[in-house]
């Protein structure tokens, strides 16, 4: 089994697949397709490759083994499509599974439909091979069968993350109102392009997770490092503990600053930082993301932020007022080779405030955050 090449897929925040495919080839996967706008990205490796990527990746949400990706046009076929695989060497006799269905598209089934019967189709293809009945357990089972109905085409695979996806990081002990996800945040600090040797700046830092990842990723401290995984309980503890036995983290001191207007988010995102050992490189401080050039004398080398947006503060003009104030603000501690990166639902209100402000537009991402449709900008100064 260990020589064996397999397939894969991850699953990750739709719109970030180019950032999440260099990082899977950076871990050591062999990318075959992405699939843009979908938050999917299809790659080879071998079973090495699940401890490194589970507990190293910085912007996956989920790695499975890809058991089957095909056409399908009733629930019949996926049935069949299931009833016809070998789940033995994924499933022990003893233990419980699940069916996690997602169904995006037009159907005339629901994803509880598909649920039922794949379910069926493991029961009865496991009770073919091996002539045991295997337990369903929905709440707690010791393996996860995802089945993905997209549109047209039903995919099937092995969880190898778990219920949890690899965005729980377990650092958080204090949560803002509109927290970021950490693998979102992870894929703005990579887009960026930002080197452990320059200053990066998060005006509107909330509770603080774009510094915490950037710091994290400067001192090698594995984003998988107080969690669980689903993958031991088919291949066992040793594969991770040797992945956990490679890893040297470092103490690395890094010029990484946060601004909040509230104090009690400050508070907030300094016991974050604290939980994951990073708070001793991250300076927090109060202050107006309009008015910067008050806190900062030398020019800054990367910012990166998630501003309010109009369903946090309710106002356009509000949000106008501050994007512009904000960008004007940056001008002044900035220099000619500064990258900006911004996250927000506000998209032509932004595009507005960068022209007005004299920034030009590098780069354009459309990501899905949970139910938004945000965009992503790299900005430089003109």
């Amino acid at each position: 089994m260990y020589g064996i090449r397999y397939r894969y897929y991850a699953t990750l925040p739709p719109g970030l697949e180019e950032i999440a495919a260099s990082e899977i080839e950076m871990l050591g996967g062999k990318v075959s397709e992405i699939r843009g706008g979908r938050g999917r990205v299809f790659f080879e490796g071998t079973i090495d490759l699940i401890p490194i990527l589970n507990y190293l990746s910085r912007t996956l949400e989920r790695v499975m083994i890809l058991l089957t990706v095909e056409k399908f046009e009733k629930l019949d076929d996926i049935y069949r499509i299931v009833r016809r695989m070998d789940f033995t060497p994924w499933i022990r006799a003893e233990q419980s599974f699940a069916i996690r269905p997602l169904r995006v598209g037009q159907h005339d089934f629901t994803s509880i439909d598909v649920g039922r019967v794949a379910g069926q189709a493991v029961i009865d293809s496991y009770m073919e091979a091996k002539n045991v009945r295997l337990r369903v357990n929905l709440d707690e089972p010791d393996v996860i069968i995802r089945v993905d109905v997209i549109f047209d085409e039903v995919m099937v695979g092995v969880d190898t993350t778990g219920d949890d996806g690899l965005h729980k990081r377990g650092y958080r002990v204090y949560n803002h109102p509109a927290p970021l996800n950490p693998a979102i945040a992870a894929s703005l600090v990579k887009l960026s392009g930002w080197k452990g040797d320059e200053s990066l700046l998060d005006p509107m830092c909330g509770s603080g997770t774009i510094l915490i990842e950037a710091a994290m990723t400067a001192r090698n401290i594995p984003p998988g490092k107080n969690r669980d995984f689903a993958f031991v309980n088919v291949f066992g503890e040793e594969i991770l503990e040797e992945v956990r036995n490679s890893v040297v983290e470092n103490k690395t001191m890094v010029k990484l600053y946060g601004v909040e207007k509230f104090r009690k988010h400050i508070e907030g995102a300094i016991k974050n930082a604290e939980s994951v050992n990073v708070a001793d490189t991250i300076t927090f401080m109060e202050g107006d993301a309009t008015k910067l050039e008050e806190l900062f004398r030398d020019p800054l080398d990367v910012v990166i932020t998630n501003p309010p947006y109009g369903l946090r503060i309710g106002r356009k003009g509000i949000i106008e007022e501050l994007y512009n104030g904000f960008l004007k603000s940056l001008r002044n501690i900035t220099h000619d080779k500064s990258r900006i990166v911004i996250i927000t639902t506000e998209d032509k209100i932004m595009r507005d405030a960068v022209l007005s402000n004299d920034y030009e537009i590098v780069k354009e991402l459309n990501v899905k955050y949970g139910g938004l449709d945000t965009v992503v900008f790299l900005l430089k100064k003109t």
